[in-house]
């Protein structure tokens, strides 16, 4: 089993994914940080991470969608939708917090808004479990360069929207 898009070889729904999730911690720090009493501008500085936490989730779950469209019946088909839940409950509970800010005016976060913040995080932590176990199934059979070897000229296309074999 592949993934349909790819760049030199290497899926790209995997590499989408940890933008949303890096801007995710990013701004549950941020939003402990105003929590914790420090300057008003970190609440607004979390609230837009969030936001571009969404934002590319959304673009990672269309690649994601993509690859999950020709994966047949089975262990890997269910990993996948599982990943895709997970992590669309976890955006869910960001979106919530980001709506909820974006009506007042300085977006700073409250206590109630930094837990469901950590407990979406947790959600996360889990979609990151069952990304790894996907990787795996998607791998399975594939042996890559290792060392030098792996940086040898590249050839051919650097992105590539391919169908899998049937």
């Amino acid at each position: 089993m592949e993934s349909r898009l790819r760049v030199q070889g290497h899926p790209i729904q995997p590499m989408l994914v940890t933008f949303p999730l890096g801007l995710f911690v990013s701004a549950a720090v941020f939003d402990l940080a105003d929590v914790a009493g420090g300057p008003a501008f970190l609440g607004e500085v979390g609230y837009w991470s969030a936001v571009a936490a969404l934002v590319s989730a959304a673009l990672a779950a269309v690649a994601g969608m993509v690859d999950l469209w020709d994966v047949r019946a089975g262990r890997t088909r269910r990993t996948a939708i599982m990943f895709n839940l997970v992590n669309a409950v976890m955006a869910a509970l960001f979106l919530l917090t980001c709506l909820i800010r974006s009506h007042s005016p300085e977006r700073g976060a409250t206590g109630v808004l930094l837990v469901t913040e950590l407990v979406a995080l947790a959600v996360g932590g889990v979609g990151v479990r069952l990304g790894a176990r996907l990787m795996r199934q998607f791998d399975r059979g594939r042996m890559e360069a290792s060392g030098f070897e792996a940086l040898g000229p590249v050839g051919g296309s650097t992105v590539e929207i391919v169908r899998p074999p049937a």
